[in-house]
């Protein structure tokens, strides 16, 4: 398929994707340099500023929905697909996240009648994904922004009241990840930290959390993976110092505690799963001024939601393999005031008990596991005074 790469109503870069394999075999013709997705040029060398297809491959690529996703080949098989990035193109690579898009040479499609900020988009592969299997004379709409939404767990786009919401499940016997997305809220609105707000809601008994997408016709969110790619690492750099450097060099305003913020955070809910997708840079798309860091989303995978041993060691991401190796990396608590978490121990309690997965005896034990490591935070506050 020959398309243009294009950024909301701007040329960008014509590509050429294989229709069997959703992957881009070879870039064109570049219209407009500057625009270019975030992390996709040759760093170095001749080329350095050129769009390397490896790169823009792999962002585009990176953009359809995750092999690990669950069920994701029983949905596969109800739309007659063999891979996801099969969807990319049935949705012209459009996304709820940014402005990006293709646009096929033999069509005349206008971004503003086709993006999903401003216009319906269809629930079929949502409802696929969350189990619906269509009749053999179903017809399947596969104009979604389901078909680039990232993550293992099971989740699809709503709209409520012309709002764009991302509806997310759980895992294992607690499904526990909603509810730790409220808990995040609960911590984050008392400390003062920017954060995206999450509700629960039920259906069939499981629990699902529901988010708007922070995101507008105006905006987008580059993912800190994208912004890691912009320069080689220099060895001497640790990997939070390089998202430092290469944030500094995109001009991103107020990066460091806004990174320490988020760093905190994780370690009081041992968060095991804050890699470089799940935190992010919000920047104009039509200007591409860069307002700052993302307000903390996608914290779910925390809080031990896996294991039936509570306050045990936890793995960490992204830049330490061990919360307490990574929690070093903050110089400033200054921020923290420990009175207001005052009574968050009974806020998570009530929030641990909307649903029935989680029993008393582990409610008690993940209410004390979150205060235990609160208290670690004032220690470590106390000794940089």
């Amino acid at each position: 398929m020959h398309c243009t790469l294009m950024h909301k109503n701007i040329p960008v870069v014509d590509i050429v994707i294989d229709n069997d394999s959703g992957v881009i075999e070879k870039i064109g013709k570049i219209h407009n340099i500057a625009h270019i997705p975030v992390g996709t040029t040759w760093v170095s060398g001749p080329s350095k500023g050129m769009p390397e297809r490896k790169k823009l491959n792999d962002w585009w690529v990176g953009r359809s929905i995750p092999a690990s996703r669950e069920n994701i080949q029983a949905a596969l098989f109800q739309m007659h697909l063999l891979q996801t990035t099969e969807l990319l193109s049935k949705c012209y690579g459009l996304s709820l996240s940014d402005q990006y898009w293709v646009s096929p040479v033999d069509l005349d499609l206008k971004w503003a009648d086709i993006n999903f900020f401003d216009n319906t988009f269809s629930q079929d592969v949502g409802n696929i994904l969350f189990g619906h299997e269509p009749s053999d004379n179903e017809q399947v709409n596969l104009m979604s922004p389901d078909n680039t939404s990232d993550g293992w767990l099971r989740k699809k786009w709503i709209v409520s009241d012309g709002k764009r919401i991302l509806m997310k499940g759980g895992s294992g016997p607690y499904q526990q990840e909603p509810l730790n997305e409220l808990i995040a809220c609960a911590i984050m609105k008392r400390l003062g930290i920017p954060y995206i707000p999450y509700t629960l809601t039920f259906q069939e008994g499981l629990p699902y959390s529901l988010c708007e997408t922070f995101i507008t016709p105006e905006t987008e969110l580059v993912p800190a993976w994208r912004v890691a790619q912009i320069q080689s690492r220099d060895n001497r750099d640790s990997a939070f110092v390089h998202m430092l450097r290469c944030a500094d060099e995109l001009g991103v305003p107020n990066v460091q505690q806004a990174l320490e913020k988020m760093l905190v955070l994780d370690y009081i809910i041992a968060n095991t799963d804050r890699h470089y997708n799940n935190f992010g840079f919000v920047r104009s798309a039509e200007t591409l001024v860069w307002h700052g860091v993302a307000p903390i989303y996608d914290s779910g995978t925390s809080l031990w939601h896996d294991s039936q041993i509570v306050n045990r060691p936890a793995k960490s991401k992204p830049f330490r393999s061990t919360h307490m190796e990574q929690i070093k990396l903050v110089k400033d608590f200054s921020w923290f005031v420990p009175n207001a978490l005052y009574g968050l121990g009974d806020e998570c309690t009530e929030i641990f008990a909307k649903s029935e997965l989680i029993g008393e005896n582990r409610r008690i034990s993940l209410v004390r596991a979150i205060e235990s490591r609160i208290k670690e935070i004032v220690l470590m506050q106390s000794a940089t005074h």
